[in-house]
């Protein structure tokens, strides 16, 4: 399956893309998949979903979802309210109808992922129109059905990458699932990395307009990364959930426009990083539009970055976002096809550490780096992530969310600074460092994956059950 750059860069609602973007999808896909809108349905949250449900939206974006709701479309003030507890059961009304929903908690995860929800539905007289069908949030919003997740794991017997908007089969012109395969492509056909990617989205999505169609999305990414931080540096006041973690974005916006004249500020550059990236992340704390690049929990990362190529690199233009986005896409594809971008899955290291591997390889693009430049800032980028736990205290993506987005972010940028001092040689190579994540994730302990069991969220005295937040 081949895995578009249009999907690892889709616009969501926060706090999660795996807990709140792929349930809402994978609801949605549950109802589209019955013969008729059934009067009830009840949904098991289990896993990671159920322990950190309340705490990541998961809940109301279920029931968004089972009214026919998706991530792009639903307003951000759908009921249920976003500011008030989900009601475990109830009724909710939407595109796709009214019905009444039930919810129960499983923090019991399935043996197959982490990340589960379990469906039945009745019609208006009573009858079982489907029992127990089972649906995976695998990450960034990508969602697989019990059969899918199970043709996945057959064909490759790895950690499957998951369906997003669409699935793909076609052979694309440049085929490549590996960082040694694209440099062998750039090699052979002296074409750069995003143009080998945005070749293959052309393919892809030749029925919607080719490539045009995809400049298309990554031109509306970028216009929603740029909203995102202008309401982020302009929305004060205090986040949602039991934390109470006040909004810093607006403070630090004023604090650095008052500095911006003075010649002893010698950080200037990573601090309006850090700023873009807590504006990010905080309008994603709030559940805010934002986009999951390649997650929610790491959304601030990507655009922080870019916004910094915008404001302290020469002659940036919209050409060179869609380059930065392109070559960022390639390393994200790889590491999704090859180790995970989800936390349950392997921990922080598959958010924090792919946006960063990411955000590094296109920042090396926009430098100028050549194929094995960007190839090594993605590797350093991700190298220094490795062993990341996802520990989100209190169960909210807040704490150490937000920061460590704007620490992410700081660390893309000198990764692809230090691989522009090379000429691309290096011992580790990007597919040993994601080999490594994989395998750490595999022998990460649970409580380090977004349970909220361990780490930070124990030792703040925070740790999350499905009724606590």
């Amino acid at each position: 399956m081949t895995i578009s750059v249009v999907d690892i860069f889709s616009i969501g609602i926060g706090p999660s893309s795996s807990h709140t973007v792929g349930p809402m999808r994978a609801a949605k896909a549950f109802i589209d998949s019955l013969p008729q809108l059934p009067a009830r349905v009840h949904t098991e949250l289990r896993g990671s979903l159920a322990a950190t449900g309340r705490g990541h939206a998961t809940d109301r974006a279920l029931v968004l979802g089972l009214a026919g709701w998706t991530p792009l479309t639903v307003p951000l003030d759908a009921e249920p309210d976003p500011s008030s507890p989900v009601p475990s059961e109830g009724t909710v009304t939407g595109p796709a109808g009214s019905l009444e929903f039930e919810i129960s908690f499983n923090n019991e995860p399935a043996p197959e992922h982490p990340n589960c929800l379990v469906f039945s539905a009745w019609d208006g007289a009573g009858n079982e129109i489907a029992t127990g069908q089972e649906w995976f949030s695998v990450g960034g919003g990508f969602i697989l059905s019990r059969a899918e997740l199970e043709a996945e794991k057959e064909a490759s017997c790895e950690v499957p990458a998951g369906v997003a908007a669409a699935a793909v089969e076609d052979q694309v012109p440049y085929p490549f699932t590996s960082g040694a395969e694209l440099l062998e492509l750039c090699e052979a056909y002296d074409l750069p990395v995003w143009e080998i990617v945005l070749a293959n989205e052309a393919l892809l999505h030749r029925s919607s307009g080719g490539a045009a169609h995809v400049l298309r999305h990554l031109d509306t990414v970028w216009d929603t990364m740029r909203e995102c931080v202008t309401e982020g540096i302009s929305t004060k006041g205090t986040l949602p959930g039991g934390l109470r973690v006040p909004r810093r974005a607006p403070q630090v916006y004023q604090t650095l426009l008052e500095k911006q004249e003075d010649p002893s500020c010698g950080f200037s550059a990573m601090e309006w990083t850090n700023l873009y990236a807590l504006a990010v992340n905080e309008q994603n704390a709030a559940g805010g539009r934002v986009i999951t690049a390649p997650t929610n929990g790491a959304c601030g990362i990507i655009p922080a970055v870019l916004h910094y190529a915008r404001d302290f690199t020469a002659n940036f233009t919209r050409e060179d976002a869609r380059r930065y986005l392109l070559t960022s896409g390639a390393i994200g594809t790889i590491i999704k096809e090859n180790a995970s971008i989800s936390g349950a899955e392997v921990g922080c290291q598959g958010e924090v550490g792919s946006a960063s591997a990411m955000a590094a390889a296109g920042m090396c693009e926009l430098l100028g780096g050549n194929a094995r430049q960007i190839e090594n800032a993605a590797e350093i980028a991700l190298e220094h992530n490795l062993g990341l736990t996802c520990d989100p205290v209190g169960g909210l993506v807040q704490i150490p969310c937000i920061e460590r987005n704007a620490i992410g972010a700081v660390k893309s940028i000198n990764a692809a600074r230090m691989a522009m001092l090379g000429e691309g040689t290096h011992y580790v190579s990007l597919d040993n460092a994601v080999q490594t994540m994989a395998e750490t994730g595999r022998d990460m302990l649970s409580k380090y994956k977004e349970t909220s069991l361990g780490g930070l969220a124990k030792t703040m005295g925070f740790s999350v059950t499905q009724v606590e937040c």
